[in-house]
């Protein structure tokens, strides 16, 4: 192994050691109570050196819900990838973002449930959320197309109102606040199943969407830093 190789793999290491150190501390502790100092202090590495892989505390927050988002994404390719029928294609995808709360506690706490973190408003980097949301709204469309939703049906209404009904269970099930007995991965199911009947049976929808995914545009981070910040 040549020296530059070496040192990539041990900076490589250090920034992982920080990011899981930080994820730990922003989720025990609170985002807003944790400090660089203290991240530090938690990997044994002084203040100045963790400043040499993170300009400031929110840019490993970006780090963490980076990796995250693409995590979400994976998971979601993965399950709709298996299966052909518009409504089974829908439906796993939502319930890969509940596997992924239920596989990643901590990251999905830190992105969808600390309300004290920043805003994701940096298309450059998280552009790639604007197509995840148009993914998931081409998704429900598909649906419409096939016949399974009514055609005059509000395709991103549809999908905040089934990423609502996903997003209730997941985060009852992380912080565990179910009785004794219950399971949360079939409360996840029929929540879901319930809200999709909901659409098939035509029922009217209220609920506007002032996020829905669109061209970079100012806009478009609008949505982006909307649908994270305010997804519970």
């Amino acid at each position: 192994m040549g020296i530059k190789e070496r040192q990539d793999r041990e900076r490589a290491a250090v920034r992982n050691a920080i990011l899981h150190a930080a994820r730990e501390l922003f989720v025990t502790e609170g985002y807003r109570t944790v400090s660089m100092r203290k991240i530090a202090e938690r990997i044994e590495y002084s203040p100045a050196a963790i400043y040499g892989y993170f300009a400031s505390k929110d840019e490993i927050f970006f780090a963490l819900a980076e990796e995250g988002f693409h995590m979400i994404k994976r998971a979601a390719d993965d399950a709709a990838s298996t299966e052909t029928d518009p409504l089974r294609v829908l439906r796993a995808m939502l319930l890969a973002y509940y596997r992924f709360a239920r596989e990643q506690p901590k990251y999905f706490e830190l992105m969808f449930v600390d309300r004290s973190v920043p805003q994701l408003a940096d298309l450059e980097r998280f552009g790639f959320l604007v197509e995840m949301m148009q993914e998931a709204e081409r998704a429900v469309a598909r649906c419409v197309d096939a016949g399974v939703f009514r055609r005059d049906l509000d395709v991103s209404a549809a999908f905040h109102i089934l990423w609502a009904a996903i997003h209730g269970p997941s985060v009852l099930a992380i912080g565990q606040r179910l009785g004794n007995g219950e399971d949360p991965d079939r409360l996840a199911a029929d929540t879901l199943d319930a809200a999709i009947a909901g659409l098939r049976a035509g029922i009217r929808t209220t609920f506007i969407a002032t996020c829905t995914p669109a061209p970079a545009s100012a806009g478009a981070a609008a949505g982006i830093s909307g649908a994270v910040n305010h997804a519970t």
